[in-house]
């Protein structure tokens, strides 16, 4: 069946690369974009089993990404986890209400991330793999 897909958008080459090593030693694939024009072709090629989307583009308005997404009948039912380092109180409500499953405030844990991402993968925490230390 292959390994799940995650879909990082994301601008800082960092912490794209931290993803990607902590998704890949869990057994997820990654994507990658870093702007709001990728993201959006990413998703709809290879339709991921979840996006992992920060706000705060340099190319663009990470709510403008989640309203391409939301609009898209193509990725419904994808889950989307916001981790942005934007103040909580201020975007987290906007954000869920935009579309977004979950909010983490950046930088988001390891194993938190994980457990959220195994969430809505439909793996079951117990089950999932293990956090980077």
């Amino acid at each position: 069946m292959g390994n799940k897909k995650i879909l990082i958008v994301e601008d800082n080459s960092d912490v794209r690369l931290g993803y990607h090593i902590l998704f890949k030693v869990n057994h997820y694939d990654t994507l990658f974009a870093a702007d709001p024009l990728s993201s959006l072709a990413e998703a709809l090629n290879h339709r991921p089993d979840v996006i992992i989307l920060d706000l705060g583009l340099t190319a663009g308005d990470g709510f403008r990404v989640l309203d391409q997404f939301k609009a898209a009948s193509e990725l419904q039912g994808i889950p989307i986890i916001v981790v942005s380092g934007a103040d909580m109180h201020t975007v987290k409500a906007r954000a869920l209400a935009s579309g977004a499953k979950a909010y983490l405030q950046k930088p988001a844990e390891n194993a938190e991330l994980l457990a959220v991402v195994a969430e809505f993968i439909g793996e079951s925490p117990e089950g999932a793999p293990a956090g980077l230390a």
